[in-house]
C-alpha cells in the first residue's frame, strides 16, 4: 500500500458531538430533504490565487455530492488549462464554443455550451486554453468585471448551484467570477506557504464587496490535502481556526492516491470509489455547506 493511500485521520472519522480535526466539536449535518423546485441558483466561486490547493478536485467533488442529494449543478471552467473539464471526461480543445467564446462573442447561448455530464443533475461549461487571451480582450470592455455575469444570467433559474472554477490568480477573470458570486469557497492546502496567502485573498474579495458586488460572503475556508499523521499538517489548521474562527469549515478533505485516480478515470469520487473516505468528506462538505445556508 502506497504511503498516501493510507486511511488518514478526518473529519469522517469523528463522530458527531466528539472533536474533529479544526479542533472544535462536529456538529451534526443532516441529510438534506429533496427540493420540490429548482432555482434560482446560488452561485459560488472556487478561489485561491496558489495553484494546486484542491480547487478543481473540489468544484467536480462537491458538485457531485449536491448532485446526489438532488440539486441540479452547473460547474463552470474557468481555468485555461481546463482541468476540470478533462476531469470530466470533455475534451474541450475538439470544441468550437466554449466559455471563451460566451466571454467575448455576444452571439452565443450559454445553452449552446453547456455539456451533461455522466453524473445525473451535474452539467459543465468547458474551458480550454483559449480562455488565457480573454482578460487581454476584454480589458477594453464596458463593465468588463461584470462580463461572466452577464453570460450566466440565461440559465439562472435552471439550477440550484453553480460553482466556478478559478484559475490561479487575482486577474480579471477571477474578478469576473467574484463579481458573479453569491459566496466564495477558499480550498487551503494545509501547508505553511498556502496559509501566508489567505490573507491576500481575504483583502481582495473584501474590496469586490465594497466596489463590485456588495451580496458576495466568503461560505468558508476549506482545509484540503490534510495529512493528520504530520504535525504541520495539525498545526497549520490549528493556526487557520485561530485566524479565521467560523470562517473555517468542520469538513476537511484528507490527502489520498484515490483523488488522481478518479481525475484519470474521468468521474468524481463520489462515484469512482462512492464508498471511500474522500467521497463522504465531499457529502458531508455538501451537507454542511446545505446547512450554512451556503447552498440550497
Amino acid at each position: 500500500m502506497e504511503r498516501s493511500d493510507v486511511h488518514l485521520p478526518g473529519t469522517e472519522d469523528a463522530e458527531i458531538g466528539q472533536y474533529g480535526p479544526t479542533g472544535r466539536q462536529l456538529p451534526a449535518f443532516p441529510e438534506p430533504p429533496a427540493l420540490t423546485s429548482h432555482g434560482p441558483a446560488r452561485v459560488i466561486a472556487l478561489c485561491n490565487q496558489k495553484g494546486g490547493v484542491g480547487k478543481t478536485t473540489t468544484t467536480i467533488n462537491l458538485g457531485a455530492a449536491l448532485a446526489e442529494y438532488g440539486r441540479k449543478v452547473l460547474l463552470i471552467d474557468f481555468d485555461p488549462q481546463g482541468a476540470l473539464s478533462v476531469g470530466l471526461g470533455i475534451n474541450s480543445n475538439d470544441l468550437d464554443v466554449t466559455i471563451y467564446n460566451l466571454l467575448i462573442e455576444r452571439d452565443h447561448d450559454i445553452r449552446e455550451v453547456i455539456q451533461h455530464s455522466r453524473v445525473p443533475g451535474l452539467d459543465v461549461v468547458p474551458a480550454n486554453i483559449d480562455l488565457s487571451a480573454a482578460e487581454v480582450q476584454l480589458v477594453g470592455e464596458v463593465a468588463r468585471e461584470q462580463v461572466l455575469a452577464r453570460v450566466m444570467r440565461p440559465v439562472l433559474d435552471d439550477y440550484d448551484v453553480i460553482l466556478i472554477d478559478c484559475q490561479p490568480s487575482l486577474g480579471l477573470l477571477t474578478v469576473n467570477a467574484l463579481t458573479a458570486a453569491h459566496g466564495v469557497l477558499i480550498p487551503l492546502e494545509t501547508e505553511y506557504f498556502a496559509m501566508r496567502g489567505v490573507a491576500l485573498l481575504v483583502e481582495t474579495i473584501q474590496k469586490i464587496i465594497d466596489r463590485l458586488n456588495p451580496r458576495l460572503q466568503i461560505d468558508g475556508i476549506l482545509a484540503t490535502m490534510y495529512d493528520g499523521r504530520t504535525l504541520h499538517s495539525r498545526e497549520v489548521v490549528e493556526s487557520v481556526v485561530a485566524h479565521f474562527g467560523d470562517r473555517v469549515l468542520h469538513t476537511v478533505i484528507s490527502r489520498t492516491v484515490k483523488f488522481p485516480d478518479a481525475t484519470l478515470a474521468a468521474e468524481p469520487i463520489t462515484s469512482y470509489a462512492s464508498a471511500h473516505s474522500g467521497a463522504n468528506a465531499y457529502r458531508q462538505l455538501a451537507r454542511e455547506l446545505i446547512a450554512r445556508g451556503s447552498a440550497p
